[in-house]
């Protein structure tokens, strides 16, 4: 088992910024060329991550409008590609603390050349009439329609900074204000964990026991389950962390689905401040509304 058996069950939310961040602009660990970001925006595969669906990219590259331009960057066999798409990639650059300069500017423009190049060979060999394409652009087309649905919804049904709030504090009544590190040695039965808790009674060391005896993955780090609010756990175990004061270990062993656990609570401190966790109840909110507004339709859809 992994450590994260012992957690409840929950959809990761991840917001298209988030996404975003993640994939792409951490360019100190991952190293990657300017080239690659200026191809990202110039197929469209920017517009791709920030909805968080792979297919939509194939739309947003084929369906890319060509915004009348008094002035183009380039022509490519007599086809002008507007200033307009060039200032678009040099803003999305400078939103996430790029400078726009000359050089940005001539290695936007080459790859924007690089990319009318290879759009018009792929119409020159008629891909775009091809079935897969087609397949791919309807499915593609189904999708941003959803995720228009989906934004015009939440901008006619928005989550209030109140139900957040009020969402926050039930979250850190539950968890009585804290947020809890533990430990844990997961065993098959009630008998190996009273028999750990009699040896850790004679001085044994928890640390070794659980890399030793423990059935979950944490046994690698010595049963060390790291900070997580308590409802971040299935009940009994949760309940049990919460009962604990610094340092003590369970006196019993904790039942739960994975089998039986003898629990030592590291430490405890404070939960983040509503502050830093807004942004993450409030995606997770608006997923909720969406969900109950799609399971609505559902409902009322005539399917044969």
């Amino acid at each position: 088992m992994k450590p994260s058996c012992l957690h409840q069950p929950k959809d990761t939310v991840i917001t298209p910024l988030e996404h975003w961040k993640l994939k792409l602009f951490e360019k100190k660990q991952e190293n990657l060329s300017i080239s690659l970001y200026i191809w990202i925006f110039s197929t469209g595969i920017f517009n791709l991550i920030m909805k968080k669906s792979f297919v939509l990219g194939a739309l947003a590259v084929a369906l890319m409008s060509v915004t009348a331009s008094a002035k183009d960057v380039a022509t490519v066999n007599g086809k002008g590609i507007p200033e307009s798409r060039s200032d678009a990639i040099v803003k999305n650059f400078v939103a996430r603390g790029a400078k726009d300069t000359p050089e940005l500017r001539k290695a936007i423009r080459e790859e924007l050349i690089m990319d009318e190049v290879m759009v018009q060979e792929a119409e020159k060999q008629g891909i775009a009439n091809t079935t897969e394409f087609k397949n791919q652009l309807d499915a593609t087309r189904r999708g941003m329609l959803k995720n228009s649905l989906a934004q015009d919804y939440l901008k006619k049904n928005p989550v209030s900074d109140k139900d957040v709030k009020a969402q926050y504090d039930r979250w850190s009544a539950a968890n009585k204000g804290k947020q809890y590190h533990a430990k844990h040695i997961l065993v098959k039965t009630d008998a190996e964990a009273k028999d750990i808790i009699a040896q850790l009674g004679k001085g044994g060391n928890f640390e070794k026991l659980a890399s030793s005896k423990s059935l979950d993955g944490s046994k690698a780090n010595g049963g060390d389950l790291g900070w997580s609010p308590a409802t971040g756990y299935v009940k009994p175990f949760a309940d049990a962390v919460m009962a604990l004061g610094k340092g003590q270990v369970t006196k019993a062993p904790v039942q739960s689905p994975f089998g039986f656990h003898v629990i030592k609570l590291v430490d405890s401190k404070a939960l983040p401040t509503y502050d830093q966790m807004k942004p993450r109840f409030k995606a997770e909110m608006e997923q909720g509304k969406l969900a109950q507004y799609a399971r609505g339709l559902r409902e009322k859809a005539k399917v044969e």
